[in-house]
């Protein structure tokens, strides 16, 4: 049961040091306790854990134009990031998620703006159909993360400009561009601002919780060990990955995501694999991707592999009917 809620700010735009504060906060959240942690990139693009940079964006371009690009630990999809953009992090411990009451502090202060949010499918919050509100998860051990994105004013031709767009994924939406299915909240309320919003988050997080919401300033020891953990974030290897020699591709979209595989084959087995995907379950491709090394290049086998994952039993499925198609 919540009976703690800590507000705190990010003090600065470096993606690298505010993911790394962000798991920090998480890793360290007491029982009981729920983290509200607001902060900000600036002009940044953030690939989900198991996503190809390369195939998400404009690489080099985007860090000629003084971008950067990071990795985070929950899967989904890639997200532009300006001072247009307010993120947000529940960090909290596993007897204590809910994502339906985490939303709910995000849907209330929305609305106490004057604006009219619903909660649609999985993980969007929209107006009139239109998504200002991204969402994803982390789970690790006894701690759990949830964060999201808040459109008040971000720069959409930007956001164009350097991600690359899934055409299957907006059309599995029903719509055929990104402008048509985005939204920033500043066209609902003009007035909305990143201090606005805040105070309003707090607001709310202390009516659905109904307990009182502080402001938590991190002291100077925290502030050494999240320097520590940046050192991962901005790593090169961790936001770009590797490229592999392949000789075999994959790729399909499913209702959870799209997902590609790169497979390196010597001797009849499975010698190196690299797996992307935009899927929510971020630990159900890491572990897919440990079941296949070494695996004998044989469909029964991958198949049984596959087979002996207990994450997820409908993305099981369809990868198995991935594999007997096209292998």
């Amino acid at each position: 049961m919540i009976n703690s809620i800590k507000i705190v700010r990010g003090d600065g735009f470096n993606p690298y040091y505010n993911l790394a504060q962000e798991e920090y906060l998480t890793t360290t959240v007491n029982k009981g306790e729920l983290i509200i942690y607001l902060w900000q990139n600036k002009h940044t693009i953030v690939i989900g854990r198991n996503q190809n940079a390369w195939q998400e964006c404009h690489v080099e371009k985007f860090i000629q134009d003084g971008g950067k690009i990071a990795r985070r630990l929950s899967g989904g999809g890639a997200v532009y990031h300006d001072l247009g953009n307010l993120n947000f992090t529940f960090c909290v411990r596993k007897e204590d998620y809910d994502i339906d009451r985490q939303l709910s502090v995000i849907l209330t202060a929305v609305q106490a703006l004057g604006i009219k949010a619903e909660k649609t499918g999985r993980n969007d919050i929209t107006i009139e159909q239109k998504k200002f509100s991204g969402n994803a998860f982390y789970k690790q051990g006894d701690f759990c993360y949830h964060h999201g994105t808040l459109l008040l004013s971000v720069d959409s031709e930007q956001m164009l400009k350097f991600l690359n767009v899934d055409k299957a994924k907006l059309q599995s939406k029903g719509v055929d561009s990104v402008k048509s299915r985005v939204t920033n909240l500043k066209e609902y309320n003009a007035d909305i601002t990143v201090e606005s919003m805040c105070k309003q988050i707090k607001i709310s997080a202390e009516k659905i919780y109904n307990c009182l919401a502080v402001d938590y300033v991190i002291n100077s020891v925290d502030k050494l060990k999240i320097n520590e953990l940046m050192q991962k974030f901005s790593d090169w290897d961790w936001i770009f990955g590797r490229k592999i020699q392949f000789t075999n591709h994959l790729q399909r979209r499913f209702s959870w995501g799209n997902v590609e595989f790169y497979i390196y084959v010597d001797k009849g087995r499975v010698k190196d694999i690299e797996i992307y995907s935009d899927a929510m379950e971020q630990n159900f491709i890491l572990s897919l991707k440990e079941a296949l090394k070494d695996c004998l290049y044989i469909k029964r086998n991958i198949i049984e592999r596959i087979e002996n994952l207990t994450e997820d039993k409908i993305m099981s499925k369809d990868l198995i009917t991935l594999i007997q198609d096209d292998l």
